[in-house]
């Protein structure tokens, strides 16, 4: 397992190509010069040492000498042994509506950024919780299983779209008889679904049926609200532009609204609560309180411990590099001139 300690200094590399693009130009100017002062079979007689491709090959050990510098300010570190560590936590699975309705742009930047951001801003605030994320429209889908890994859990997390599901609607019975199958600790106690959602669902009958079956099971459902009552039109973008808006059946322009009652309805029979999304601080504060008050289960989690430090080999290779572009000389050397490795005529 490798962890970089400092990638801000990953930014430096992009000091590599500005250094060959002045290369280049300075190699361009000198050869300009030259033919100026004298033509190329007068100059190889009056400079008939100097080698032609020393000066790239200089460039060459100056540029793995500095990028393993910077490899070594990154500082990576590689987990040498993979332990087994004693937790407390509570298992929670985010449901995420991709529907189509998610891209109104009644909060900014659209409805779906807003769900991930607050999905993210709540992992920032968990220590050793057990997460796992559902993605949903007409049908669900397991994005991530049950986890610790919250790194995975953001990567996964950000590639989510609202064309990733094929059957559009949005059944919220079908995520939370998905996330019943997500818990699979029996002895945890304190199981937590958050349905981030505007609340639009096509299958209100069976959602209260399927959230009777999960506090069966012990889970209590909390809901986020995104979007707002007055609602807003769905925009079609390809590319970041816009197209068209999105229509009914009968051709009409769709306005899609919060709807606050269902979702209210929904975390009332969950035993749990109804979330406003529209201010991100204070909706994560607000479940970073009742997390806090939940009972904790001890559970065993396996993770790479002992990191060592490898900045040593990077600033070795890249000295080492340096030292040895220092010593290499725009003359020709004598043995290698002999080998004529690179094929050089030599004038007469």
């Amino acid at each position: 397992m490798i962890q970089l300690d400092e990638k801000l200094y990953f930014y430096l590399l992009f000091i590599i190509p500005v250094i060959i693009v002045i290369f280049l130009l300075l190699l361009i100017w000198k050869k300009r010069t030259q033919k100026k002062f004298a033509d190329s079979k007068l100059l190889k007689r009056l400079t008939p040492s100097r080698s032609y491709y020393k000066g790239t090959l200089k460039l060459i050990f100056f540029l793995l000498g500095l990028s393993a510098l910077i490899m070594g300010l990154v500082n990576p570190k590689i987990g040498t042994k993979l332990e087994t560590v004693k937790r407390e936590g509570v298992d929670i699975v985010f449901a995420v509506d991709v529907s189509k309705s998610m891209l109104a742009e009644d909060i900014a930047p659209n409805r779906l950024e807003k769900a991930k951001r607050l999905v993210s801003e709540i992992i920032n605030q968990l220590a050793s919780d057990r997460i796992g994320i559902i993605a949903y429209a007409g049908q669900a889908f397991p994005q991530l299983p049950i986890t610790t890994d919250y790194g995975a859990a953001k990567m996964f997390l950000q590639s989510m779209n609202t064309d990733m599901l094929t059957s559009q609607g949005t059944a919220i019975n079908e995520a939370i008889e998905l996330a019943t199958t997500f818990y699979d600790d029996e002895e945890q106690t304190n199981r937590v679904l958050f349905i981030i959602s505007d609340g639009e669902d096509h299958s209100e009958d069976s959602t209260m049926s399927a959230v009777e079956e999960a506090v069966d099971e012990g889970i209590t459902i909390y809901t986020i609200g995104v979007g707002s009552e007055k609602g807003s039109v769905i925009p079609i973008k390809r590319n970041g532009v816009m197209e068209s808006l999105k229509k009914d059946a009968q051709g009409l322009v769709v306005i899609t609204k919060l709807n606050e009652e269902v979702l209210t309805e929904i975390s009332n029979e969950g035993n749990g609560a109804y979330i406003d999304g529209s201010n991100t601080d204070a909706a994560v504060e607000f479940i970073k309180e009742e997390l806090l008050q939940m009972d904790k289960k001890e559970f065993e989690a396996k993770q790479f411990a002992e990191y060592k430090d490898q900045f040593q080999w990077f600033l070795g290779a890249g000295l080492l590099f340096l030292f040895l572009e220092i010593f290499i000389l725009d003359r020709k050397t004598k043995w290698l001139k002999k080998l004529n490795l690179f094929n050089e005529k030599h004038p007469e």
